[in-house]
């Protein structure tokens, strides 16, 4: 069998992309073929004849060497079970690169900014996935003239590459806590120093479970994913949604979950969200936003804050000055409402300091009292 290769390419446009959006014909086809259930009205959805549908089809078919498409008289197209396959694969694929997608683009934005104007302020910050950050990056770069070379990774690898120099803003999230002895002031003491880092107001997002369609198993806490023995897709260790997720498990005195055997750990929301959605797992912790977009049911748990931090002494550095101006303009406040789940933090782009962002940082568990 002739060997079938990927080729990728990319383009420069008048109009900006926004965070990862890519278009395939061969998987807009197959995803309107599915959605309308005919080459009619999946044309008429795309803007396209019927004829020029039908002979991409059979391109498509010729290129790939197998049927894509059956047709059962007085029934809906279905697609074949080797193209549910590839569409899923893709779509899999896709939300699972989408954080490497935006770095790359985000990078050759830079280069292209800095050829037509090197007066252009860059500022490189290492963040939790997130869907309100590429919005961010949009606004800065619209209104403040900063290029931010946004560079997705796990809460605990972008405290360390701020640590280590190599960025000047990391991104991460908390949720709500009232107590000291917990798994994120361990995780984050030794990444974080009162007097040494500052925070920055950012957003505040709802997360929870992301299940199938209307639910079918019922899954509306922790305790059901466990007890039900439903399969859990996982985020990859080290990033605050595994950590919150870990979290909630020993706050509730649960075991951990039956992972999915079918999926590895993913390393962002909406890698999670599409293993959920392609069937590959029953539920996965994640953002409303990433849920509604894959078409999932949202059970909501918590409401975290997800802050920006960086050194004191960035404080005074130009792209920091920008970035704090882009948190706190209008045009930040109307794009988060875009997105299901998000508010904007009620002390965006203001200089926070850990013990006052963080209540419980200072707490200390009370000494037991001895008896004779």
């Amino acid at each position: 069998m002739q060997s079938r290769g990927v080729h990728l390419q990319y383009t420069f446009q008048p109009d900006g992309q926004r965070g990862a959006d890519l278009h395939n014909p061969l998987f807009d086809l197959l995803s309107g073929l599915r959605e309308h259930g005919s080459i009619q009205h999946a044309a008429k959805a795309m803007g396209a004849s019927y004829r020029h549908v039908w002979g991409a089809l059979k391109q498509w078919q010729e290129v790939l060497g197998e049927p894509l498409v059956t047709w059962v008289q007085g029934q809906p197209a279905r697609l074949t079970p080797f193209a549910e396959r590839l569409l899923w694969a893709e779509t899999r694929a896709r939300a699972r690169l989408t954080p490497h997608i935006e770095a790359l683009r985000a990078e050759l934005e830079r280069v292209l900014a800095d050829a037509l104007d090197g007066d252009q302020q860059v500022l490189t910050v290492y963040a939790s996935h997130d869907l309100a950050l590429p919005l961010l990056r949009e606004q800065a770069s619209a209104g403040q003239r900063l290029h931010i070379d946004l560079r997705f990774a796990g809460s605990m690898d972008a405290l360390r590459a701020l640590g280590e120099g190599r960025c000047l803003v990391a991104g991460f999230h908390v949720p709500p806590l009232n107590e000291g002895g917990n798994l994120f002031a361990s995780g984050l003491k030794p990444l974080l120093k009162p007097g040494r880092h500052k925070l920055l107001g950012c957003t505040r997002r709802r997360q929870g479970l992301m299940v199938a369609p209307h639910n079918p198993l019922a899954l509306n806490s922790l305790a059901d994913v466990v007890s039900r023995g439903a399969r859990f897709v996982q985020r990859q260790p080290g990033s605050g949604t595994r950590l919150l997720t870990e979290h909630l498990l020993k706050q509730q005195g649960l075991p951990p979950p039956v992972e999915s055997e079918l999926h590895p750990a993913e390393d962002s929301h909406n890698a999670v969200a599409a293993a959920v959605a392609s069937g590959a797992g029953d539920a996965g912790m994640g953002i409303e936003a990433a849920a509604r977009a894959f078409g999932l049911e949202f059970v909501p748990l918590l409401t975290e804050d997800y802050f920006l931090v960086c050194m004191k002494d960035a404080l005074d550095h130009p792209g920091v000055a920008l970035l704090r101006e882009a948190l706190q303009g209008d045009a930040w406040r109307q794009a988060v409402t875009t997105l299901p789940g998000y508010t904007v933090h009620p002390q965006s782009g203001e200089i926070l300091s850990l013990t006052r962002a963080l209540p419980w940082w200072r707490y200390k568990a009370p000494k037991s009292k001895l008896t004779a």
